[in-house]
């Protein structure tokens, strides 16, 4: 296996953020996974061929299932800039250790060095910026197809959450997406009207609101649709996450982009205990 440059190495292709964070195993020795019950376990990505691994992952589900359109140096694989620079958090199967989900973070260090987050190129967070000095970014989470019960979700957010905690790091950003085709519905009406009810619930005070770059013209489109949103972006706002503003388009993907937020002193007191161990 090719194992990614040690912590004190500069950073280089395909390498990850070491320094001094924190990671289950982070240590002399390798990185050893976490049982996460029922069959499947959670580590951080440690080598090349496990990082590649997550990248088919997010190939499979984001261009063959979602019919995303990416240019990739590998076939494939989806892989952008942000990956040299992120974290690779992997859900696994214990016994073939199939990845079968994937999260990427993006550390307030490492968006230095990137120059920005992803969110950047979809957002101005000009608003954000008291934050970020403790703000990682989540971004390219997924689940195999036949793993969608909740469970590695689950696993995933409580890795997540320890790794907030023994960073000292206090706030997540990242885009919760809606297909343009969700529900049997075309276009982005289903979007707009998802918006259109977050912004009524779930709005983020006007101090860290933010604005797209490329908006969902949102004023074009029929706001009155009773949908909900999807289950991922669900299961944020049970959380405490809170929407920073109008959905951006994003062509690529076929997406419309919601900007989320959620700080960890805002997470409901049923959560804390599984996702922070208080």
């Amino acid at each position: 296996m090719n194992e990614l440059p040690s912590p004190t190495l500069p950073l280089s292709p395909i390498s990850l953020p070491r320094g001094s964070l924190h990671r289950p195993g982070h240590g002399d020795g390798a990185a050893q996974p976490a049982s996460a019950g029922k069959g499947i376990e959670v580590a951080w990505a440690r080598h090349l061929d496990e990082v590649r691994a997550a990248q088919r992952l997010r190939y499979e589900v984001f261009v063959r299932e979602m019919g995303a359109r990416l240019a990739t140096p590998v076939p494939e694989h989806d892989i952008d800039l942000f990956d040299d620079y992120c974290e690779h958090l992997l859900v696994r199967t214990q016994d073939s250790q199939e990845v079968i989900g994937t999260y990427r973070v993006l550390t307030p260090a490492q968006a230095r060095r990137v120059g920005s987050t992803y969110s950047d190129t979809e957002f101005d967070l000009t608003r954000l910026r008291s934050l970020r000095a403790r703000m990682v970014e989540l971004g390219r989470s997924c689940v195999h197809p036949d793993f969608r019960q909740g469970g590695v979700i689950m696993a995933l957010w409580g890795a997540l959450g320890d790794f907030m905690v023994r960073n000292q790091l206090d706030t997540m950003i990242g885009c919760g997406s809606i297909p343009m085709m969700h529900n049997g519905v075309a276009g982005g009406d289903v979007a707009a009207s998802i918006w259109a009810q977050l912004r009524q619930t779930h709005l983020a005070p006007i101090e860290y609101q933010v604005r797209p770059r490329l908006p969902l013209p949102v004023e074009q489109l029929d706001t009155s649709l009773q949908v909900e949103p999807p289950a991922l972006i669900k299961g944020y706002l049970r959380m405490g996450t809170r929407v920073l503003g109008a959905p951006a388009w994003d062509p690529d993907f076929n997406t419309a982009d919601l900007p989320l937020m959620m700080r960890l002193a805002d997470l409901p007191q049923r959560y804390r205990k599984h996702f922070l161990g208080a």
